[in-house]
């Protein structure tokens, strides 16, 4: 059976507790969560390292440039010495508005670049662990930590893996890190025609085997014994997303423009039902999996060769917290082993 991860985007870091508990003992390979300007991934994360056992545990995503990139190493540090060594690193740059409007950080326009430069200081910073002080002098970071040891380190490589949307830190990933944390509103069409392409490039270009780069996607699952339910869910969580000038590519490739035009005008009120109501059924199609839990494991097997890793992740974007909850149980009694 193909690996299958789980996202953790409950209501409380208790549920999200719980929940690793039940899909670590339920076989599932990785246990995900994320952060946004209302949780701290690593916080949170740090939990979840402490209440499983099996599985491992992954960001997915930590903000690359919100949180400084020393930050960034020794909490992935502290987090696998928690998880004896089960850490992925997920990292992301955010959209301009996020880093500039919900952190007060400036946005470097050459993103892709910024990334390989924070990428290699993480891992100079775990590969320097034995001591001897850290330097490190590029175009967006200079630092210099004379006395710089850390006292014990489970692993001085972690697996890292970049968040990308568009060609350019697509080509990044694919040259530099150990995976892609596919975005949730990734269509199957888009990583076939667009994702896969461009992680190719540049793992060529760096003399890589693509191969060796694991392809994930946050697929959004809506489960419910109630279709209905489930279809009103992952519409919500579709509409919330597309809503992101960002990622109107993904829709433009589907020729999805006119959903995509009736979105972007409610969003300006933030009308979520008449976003939601823009969706259209074969967007759900393409972009997610939701109906009965008997439905939906029938439609995950259209994501089989599509990527090596789906994480399955729960719609929150207006739904209540109650739901949000079941969701996360049922997907893991849906694909649990």
């Amino acid at each position: 059976m193909q690996r299958r991860g789980i996202a953790l985007f409950t209501p409380t870091i208790r549920d999200m507790m719980e929940i690793a508990q039940l899909a670590d003992e339920a076989g599932f390979d990785s246990l995900w969560n994320g952060e946004f300007f209302n949780r701290n991934g690593l916080v949170t994360l740090a939990a979840v390292a402490t209440c499983t056992q099996r599985a491992k545990i992954a960001t997915g995503i930590a903000y690359a440039y919100m949180r400084n990139p020393v930050l960034n190493a020794t909490g992935a540090m502290d987090i696998d010495e928690l998880s004896n060594g089960r850490l992925i690193l997920g990292l992301g740059s955010g959209t301009r508005s996020m880093n500039e409007m919900w952190y007060g950080e400036k946005f470097e326009p050459r993103s892709a670049l910024k990334m390989k430069e924070c990428v290699a200081l993480i891992r100079q910073l775990w590969a320097s662990h034995a001591g001897g002080g850290m330097k490190f002098e590029g175009d967006y970071y200079r630092l210099n930590i004379p006395a710089y040891v850390r006292p014990h380190i489970v692993r001085d490589r972690i697996p890292l893996y970049l968040a990308a949307v568009q060609k350019g830190m697509l080509r990044t990933t694919g040259e530099i890190a150990d995976g892609l944390v596919g975005h949730p509103l990734y269509s199957r069409k888009y990583i076939a025609e667009f994702i896969r392409p461009n992680i190719e490039a540049g793992a060529k270009r760096a003399g890589r085997n693509p191969e060796d780069i694991d392809l994930t996607t946050l697929l959004i699952t809506a489960v419910s014994h109630d279709r209905e339910q489930a279809l009103r869910d992952a519409k919500n969580q579709i509409a919330f997303y597309a809503s992101v000038k960002s990622y109107e590519g993904i829709l433009n490739l589907h020729g999805w423009e006119e959903q995509k035009r009736t979105i972007w005008e409610h969003f300006k009120t933030f009308n979520l039902p008449k976003m939601a109501a823009a969706v259209t059924d074969d967007m759900v199609e393409q972009i997610a999996i939701a109906g009965t839990p008997e439905e939906c494991r029938e439609q995950i097997e259209k994501w089989k060769d599509v990527v090596d890793l789906p994480i399955l992740y729960t719609p929150t974007a207006g739904v209540k917290a109650d739901r949000v909850r079941e969701n996360h149980r049922l997907i893991v009694e849906t694909f649990g082993q």
